[in-house]
């Protein structure tokens, strides 16, 4: 039988009921009782890496969650991390970035309900997670949740009580999970062996422009972070275009050597800077990064592990646009 490692970190499907709310109190082990089926499809081992709301959750928590991978890889055929769902597409991405090129399936999953209530779609979403890390076929970091397999780099929580709360973002969906069977529709490519990364930079910010947002605020963001997403409307640009004071803001800490990069606050199909004049000059003289089609999840995760490995701009402008995981498609040649 497969050697599967189950990682808890808590979550709603660890929860239980206090009178100031849910809680996360249960260990992997306690809940893994309520499947006993799985018994039948792998031998499971435990690991507690921390017991927290996943609004808790912290890139040393990722690094933490990596490690416990690495640490155990070769011993096990696949992983699967119980996850908070509020913060899981983060926590995804993150891994993605930390752990690239695994064969070998890691999985994560959490529920909408807590695993001891009678309605819960908790016990579905354990069950189709280990046969996905069982299968083996679709390796590297995925999100396996109301029966959707989505790549770690794509999955964003888009339904914040319904039990189907995952979609994936700007690509198609792994495969599915029916009657207890794998059903994969594209196959990920894996490397031979794992590469392991062990540092994020955690001075990333991000910056949702609204209307008539006062650029004091981005203007802080710049000061306190190595690296500032800016959230921007439509395709991507910010507000007076390239006569406005966001303009000479981005322009100074890019010249003081910060990563600037313009996301979309549209959930599909992604930026495009060059379209209109409040975006164009960004990109053209000032050097700002694009997201993309990337997913908001992702292009933070990635900031923070490609300012990790060097901080020189053109060096982070390369790594960012390099394809992790699948997580950009459309890029600067």
């Amino acid at each position: 039988m497969k050697q599967i490692l189950m990682i808890g970190t808590g979550g709603t499907i660890a929860s239980e009921m206090t009178e100031a709310g849910l809680v996360p109190g249960m260990s992997g082990a306690e809940f893994l009782q309520y499947i006993p089926s799985v018994e039948k499809l792998c031998q499971v081992d435990c690991l507690q890496v921390c017991n927290i709301d996943s609004t808790n959750m912290t890139p040393s928590h990722w690094l933490a969650i990596a490690q416990a991978v690495e640490t155990h890889y070769e011993t096990y055929d696949g992983f699967v991390i119980c996850h908070g769902t509020d913060t899981l597409a983060y926590t995804a991405a993150a891994l993605s970035y930390l752990i690239q090129d695994s064969p070998k399936p890691i999985v994560l999953t959490g529920s909408q309900k807590p695993i001891h209530m009678d309605i819960t779609d908790s016990k579905t979403n354990l069950l189709d997670s280990f046969t996905v890390a069982c299968d083996g076929r679709l390796p590297g970091v995925t999100v396996v949740f109301g029966g959707a397999v989505i790549l770690g780099t794509r999955a964003r929580k888009t339904y914040s009580k319904s039990f189907g709360a995952f979609s994936s973002i700007n690509y198609p969906v792994l495969g599915v999970v029916q009657e207890g069977r794998l059903v994969p529709y594209i196959l990920p490519p894996a490397g031979p062996a794992p590469r392991f990364f062990h540092t994020l930079n955690q001075r990333v910010s991000l910056v949702k422009l609204i209307p008539g947002l006062s650029p004091a605020y981005l203007a802080f963001a710049l000061a306190e972070s190595d690296g500032v997403l800016v959230e921007s409307f439509g395709v991507g640009g910010v507000p007076a275009g390239d006569q406005g004071q966001f303009y000479d803001l981005i322009r100074q800490a890019v010249d003081q050597g910060k990563i600037v990069v313009v996301t979309t606050q549209v959930q599909n199909e992604g930026s495009d800077l060059a379209v209109y004049n409040v975006g164009h000059r960004l990109k053209r003289d000032l050097g700002v990064l694009e997201s993309y089609d990337m997913t908001i999840e992702a292009a933070v995760a990635k900031l923070m592990w490609a300012l990790a490995q060097t901080r020189d701009s053109r060096a982070v402008a390369a790594l960012f646009y390099t394809p992790v995981a699948q997580d950009i498609l459309s890029r600067p040649e």
